[in-house]
């Protein structure tokens, strides 16, 4: 058995990872984006010493490549491990009926990130009585609100834009649709949300079918394009640049942080329900890695966490190591991808792959 993925996201950290364990670690790549997998840390040897942590690389024109009977063949005996990319350029349909991989974690559970599906996140968090923050349609804004939609070009970002009120909404998205940011069918299904003025944080949690236990292994916070050039300017300057430059929210890394323990417990209950809400809703329920992606507020004196969005996968914030909560509960640092690989072990030995597989 080995372990595979896509070459895009969180790769470098299930291949670590995979290797930490002793498994062999097969990557998966579009021709022209190989490079950093196939020469920067491909495994080889220096003098005595094995370095790199990438055993094979897999190379196709294109993602959706990856469902052909060619490709398919090379990755069996493999459990793969999924991360957004390979949703968004594999495709649902695509993994559910034609990817025949074991992969690790529910399968189905990727669609529910996306907002105009049934049993989606926000369904999923409201089931859990998870906090998530107030919506209106267009004609309802009362607030400073967040209007998340599609970004046209790019299909796995959103174009996300302010509005105060229905005139500003009307203006602002009337503007982004000229530019050919937006598509109007998109921004019928976009979601506006109460703007949650709160320090962002990411809970990444793994749970483990078998020992029905939920782990909070880190936290981190996005650093995203153009938004954090934005904040460090003045404001004067931003409001100068904001006239020639659209404020965008592509994410670029990520940062490790930290959280005061007494809000911890806030994030882990709300992890908490979260699992068991979820088996209601999907067979088997979540396996292994997902986040809850939100903001601690101050409302009415006291804090309180409000999630934004739900990751049903591997994070793609590998620094999650270097905050202390791995080692709190393991006495050492453990990444994302070793705990995967931890896991898909510990069911091999015991006979239990259906149990964290589909």
């Amino acid at each position: 058995m080995f372990i595979s993925t896509l070459g895009s996201h969180s790769a470098l950290d299930v291949s670590e990872g995979a290797k930490a364990e002793g498994y062999k670690s097969v990557v998966v790549c579009k021709k022209g984006r190989d490079s950093t997998y196939s020469k920067h840390y491909k495994t080889r040897k220096r003098g005595s010493k094995e370095i790199g942590i990438v055993d094979e690389v897999i190379l196709v024109d294109e993602f959706t490549d990856m469902v052909k009977p060619e490709v398919l063949g090379l990755l069996k005996g493999s459990i793969f491990i999924p991360n957004r990319s390979f949703s968004v350029y594999v495709g649902y349909d695509n993994i559910e009926n034609k990817f025949k991989i074991p992969i690790f974690g529910n399968k189905y559970l990727l669609r529910a990130e996306e907002r105009t599906v049934k049993n989606n996140q926000y369904d999923l968090l409201e089931a859990a009585e998870v906090n998530i923050a107030k919506t209106f349609t267009p004609d309802s804004i009362d607030s400073l609100s967040l209007v998340k939609v599609q970004d046209a070009k790019r299909s796995y970002e959103r174009a996300f834009f302010f509005a105060a009120s229905p005139e500003e909404y009307q203006e602002k998205s009337q503007s982004l649709l000229a530019q050919g940011v937006i598509k109007e069918e998109d921004l019928k299904v976009a979601r506006i949300e109460e703007f949650i003025l709160g320090a962002q944080f990411n809970f990444n949690f793994f749970y483990s079918p078998l020992h029905n236990e939920l782990e909070l292994l880190g936290i981190d916070c996005r650093r995203q394009t153009n938004l954090d050039g934005l904040l460090r300017l003045p404001a004067p300057q931003q409001i100068e640049a904001l006239k020639y430059k659209r404020f965008t929210t592509i994410e670029a890394g990520h940062i490790a942080s930290t959280m005061r323990e007494s809000l911890l417990q806030t994030g882990i209950e709300a992890g908490e329900r979260f699992v068991e809400t979820v088996k209601k809703f999907y067979p088997k329920g979540l396996i292994g890695p997902f986040a809850l992606q939100g903001a601690i507020e101050e409302r009415d004196g006291k804090e309180r966490f409000v999630v934004f969005d739900v990751s049903f996968r591997m994070p793609g914030s590998p620094g999650t190591r270097f905050t202390p909560y791995s080692s709190y509960l393991y006495r050492e640092p453990v990444s994302f991808g070793r705990r995967v690989a931890q896991e898909i072990k510990e069911a091999e030995k015991t006979n239990r792959m259906e149990e964290i597989t589909s």
